[in-house]
């Protein structure tokens, strides 16, 4: 494998870096401050300027506007992201746009993505079920009649559900089978229930009730929904890679120039080891994430599928971000806990992004099973 960035992918860096630098983490509703309290909207200002630096087509292929990079790419776009908190859906409206594009028809390809890449179409998914523990595939049912597809169910924990045009919910068929649906937002049959969120963002449960939609609106693929999933487990290792990148630079800033007995405090050895201690967690969170990233890219086969580099990478993101932010209360002092100061918000932020999809339990299960099954002796 070669983890040396394309010269596309550096510039998608780039153009990231350039977005973002006018972004302020302060700007990012405290749930210290007004517990319950969500922001009505995300940052839409931001995200036409993404649709304008070209970065919501980033993963479309050029028939539909975009220059045709590949996981890798946004993971790289997702991680500057979080290093400002940027308060945009980029990670589930691009893994769904991708999603369509590799299992979708052609017909709901042009319906939807040519929008999606200029910012005129916003997705989500209901990636985490009816509780947030049990798959969420099984969550919703869906069953087959004479003018499409009828969808009965919850999901709940669905980021910024209110403010997307389409929503993409696994369900289960009678067969067995998963299908993907894209349900509009305003449909008959779907109710939008706003709920609290760690990180202070909006999420919403949805719930559909006998929401018909046509097999337009569907994807029918095997394959589709354990890719999307996938995809958004491995843009979440990215999104806390960024996040603890942030953190640690902050810390090493402060630590740097609050002095104590007349030395910086980041000179006494118990200061610079715990340092040093989580600047390791982010280069073996980097290292995870790529490899993950580069198995999902490639399509590359290897002594385990993979999902195995996907729960090794999130295991790694959810316990290595929770140690970084911890470190840095720790360093901090009673600083960190100041609400005017943004670590706090940072806080929020990382333990939002450690449960996201499963904690490192979760996944640690998950990989003890692929052992299992898939013995490397």
């Amino acid at each position: 494998m070669d983890f040396t960035f394309t010269e596309e992918q550096q510039a998608a860096v780039e153009a990231a870096r350039a977005v973002f630098s006018g972004v302020a983490p302060d700007g990012v509703p405290s749930p210290a401050l007004s517990p319950g309290a969500v922001a009505e909207e995300f940052d839409r200002p931001l995200w036409a300027k993404l649709a304008t630096a070209d970065l919501l087509s980033l993963v479309l292929s050029p028939q539909y506007g975009g220059a045709g990079l590949d996981p890798i790419a946004l993971c790289l776009v997702l991680r500057e992201s979080a290093k400002a908190l940027a308060r945009v859906p980029l990670l589930e409206s691009s893994a769904v746009a991708m999603t369509v594009e590799r299992y979708g028809s052609p017909e709901l390809g042009a319906l939807l993505l040519p929008g999606a890449g200029r910012g005129e179409v916003v997705f989500t998914v209901g990636a985490n079920g009816r509780t947030g523990h049990d798959p969420a595939e099984l969550a919703v049912a869906a069953r087959p009649d004479e003018r499409g597809w009828v969808l009965d169910g919850v999901q709940t924990g669905v980021p910024w559900a209110q403010c997307a045009d389409r929503v993409a919910v696994p369900a289960h068929t009678g067969g067995g089978r998963t299908v993907l649906a894209l349900v509009p937002r305003i449909h008959e049959g779907v109710t939008l229930d706003d709920q609290v969120s760690t990180n202070g963002e909006r999420f919403a449960e949805v719930s559909l009730d006998g929401v018909r939609i046509g097999g337009q609106d569907l994807i029918d693929a095997d394959g589709a929904w354990d890719w999307l999933r996938g995809l958004l487990a491995t843009g979440t290792c990215a999104l806390a890679l960024g996040l603890g990148e942030g953190v640690l630079a902050m810390t090493s800033a402060y630590t740097g120039k609050r002095e104590q007995f007349g030395h910086p405090i980041a000179t006494f050895q118990a200061v610079a080891v715990q340092a040093a201690d989580r600047y390791i967690d982010l280069r073996a969170m980097e290292a995870t994430l790529w490899q993950a990233a580069w198995r999902i890219s490639t399509g590359a086969d290897g002594p385990l599928p993979p999902s195995g580099d996907i729960a090794v990478a999130k295991i790694w993101a959810s316990e290595g971000v929770r140690r970084v932010v911890q470190t840095a209360q720790h360093l901090h002092g009673g600083f960190g806990a100041d609400t005017d100061y943004p670590l706090h918000r940072y806080h929020a932020w990382a333990k939002q992004l450690e449960l996201s999809l499963g904690p490192a339990a979760a996944h640690e299960e998950v990989l003890g099973d692929l052992l299992a099954a898939h013995p490397l002796g």
